[in-house]
């Protein structure tokens, strides 16, 4: 199984919850599910384009590669070592996710404060976490420099739709 998917799959709920992120807190309305939504998209399209660039060096990587199942096998241990540390960050946020949206009031902005904030914040962590992960589980220099352009990518996606759509407070 090639981890390409998932891991385009996880960049691209990260953009939407990134450009989410950029929007927040920037208009007093009460109902402005319509603005949510389209600050989800706008970060969803920007993380798109700025997700060619890693899989754009993978392609011209195996493109290029003297022996291309070699590469194929050494970007795939390293997405697969990339994506296991991914994947137990993004279900610590799932479960707070899950806290705020399923409990009561407090315990909800209590699940918020104590798990989504620090989660947040943890993301440039994680991301480390995953190119190590990357570079440990066998994927070469070249699944480095891929997981790092990817970190890149995502970690962009926020300030990118903050600076295009939302620069100043209404």
């Amino acid at each position: 199984m090639t981890p390409a998917l998932p891991l385009v799959l996880l960049g691209l709920v990260d953009a939407a919850f990134s450009g989410f992120r950029a929007y927040a807190g920037r208009d007093a309305r009460v109902r402005k599910h319509r603005a949510n939504l389209r600050a989800g998209l706008r970060g969803l399209a920007v993380g798109a384009v700025l997700l060619l660039i890693p899989v754009s060096t993978a392609t011209l990587r195996l493109l290029t590669a003297a022996d291309p199942r070699h590469a194929y096998e050494t970007l795939a241990a390293g997405g697969l070592g990339y994506l296991l540390p991914l994947t137990v960050y993004a279900t610590a946020v799932l479960l707070s996710l899950a806290a705020y949206f399923l409990l009561p009031f407090r315990a909800s902005t209590l699940a918020m404060v104590i798990g989504l904030g620090p989660l947040t914040l943890l993301r440039p962590l994680a991301l480390a976490g995953a190119c190590l992960g990357s570079l440990l589980n066998g994927g070469g220099w070249a699944s480095l420099l891929v997981g790092v352009l990817a970190a890149a990518a995502v970690l962009a996606v926020e300030p990118a739709v903050h600076r295009r759509w939302y620069r100043r407070i209404r």
